[in-house]
């Protein structure tokens, strides 16, 4: 069984104003829990993350894997949403994932992920961890500051990872979405062609936080200290289970979700 891993982590977005701080340390920790575990990881960092690598990483990752191998893909970055286009979502939109040149080359929909992750082979276990936000209202994706971890005029602050569409989508387009979705039932980046771990429900938001001065996703901080305590059979909904005991909190109102079927949740953590 061979294990492989692709990590992204995003925090600079050209020609957005948007950029983020944890989510390059994310990448990174996440790559470094992962190959103690035995797997071959791949990282795409900030300019190294632009939309056309993405997709041919993805793909590669997916459809190289064989029967019995363990694939995971981990995502921070900001996350957001577009008009859909094939009539295939209640509320017509669709979730994405935001690449580093997302201004100017746009993003990767949900539809896409579905069709790259609908290669893997029979067998093959997927999973994806996304730390970003994919839905909600706009007009709360505002920067949240918290009690500085450092002095000066430049302490952190706690900000949301979501990217509002009319950063990248078309004026008329944009406008077409207004300010507020339809809350329904959640149709993550992705679906079900991979189990997914996201780092918040579609209707709210994943905080870019500080721990001890360090930036660092809020879920991911979470999530990689509950992994650290796991026992060697842990499946994902027990590992989750445990993510939940920290998340949501009053600092960080964030609900982690895990999305996939009864099966997949059972499956052995990175195995």
């Amino acid at each position: 069984m061979a294990k492989r891993a692709l990590c992204i982590g995003i925090n600079n977005y050209p020609g957005t104003d948007s950029d983020l701080a944890g989510c390059v340390n994310d990448a990174n920790d996440w790559a470094d829990a992962l190959e103690v575990r035995g797997f071959h990881v791949q990282k795409l960092l900030d300019k190294q993350a632009k939309g056309a690598a993405m997709r041919s990483a993805i793909r590669d990752i997916v459809t190289k894997a064989k029967s019995g191998d363990c694939v995971v893909i981990q995502y921070s970055g900001h996350g957001s949403f577009v008009p859909d286009l094939d009539g295939d979502e209640p509320d017509g939109t669709d979730e994405c994932l935001c690449p580093y040149d997302v201004a100017s080359k746009g993003p990767i929909t949900d539809d896409e992920l579905f069709e790259l992750y609908s290669a893997r082979k029979h067998g093959v276990r997927l999973l994806m961890i996304s730390d970003s936000c994919h839905s909600g209202t706009v007009a709360r994706f505002a920067p949240i500051t918290t009690p500085p971890t450092a002095k000066g005029k430049n302490a952190p602050q706690r900000k949301v990872r979501f990217l509002p569409p009319a950063t990248f989508v078309p004026k008329r387009e944009a406008e077409k979405l207004g300010e507020r979705r339809a809350i329904r039932s959640s149709s993550p980046p992705g679906r079900y062609a991979a189990l997914l771990m996201a780092g918040c429900q579609d209707v709210e938001y994943s905080f870019d936080a500080y721990f001890q001065g360090r930036p660092n996703g809020a879920f991911s901080f979470v999530a990689l200290r509950a992994l650290k305590a796991l026992p060697s059979n842990a499946t994902y909904a027990s590992w989750f289970k445990t993510i939940r005991q920290a998340l949501p909190s009053q600092q960080y109102p964030q609900t982690p979700n895990l999305y996939g079927s009864k099966s997949m949740r059972q499956w052995k953590v990175f195995a």
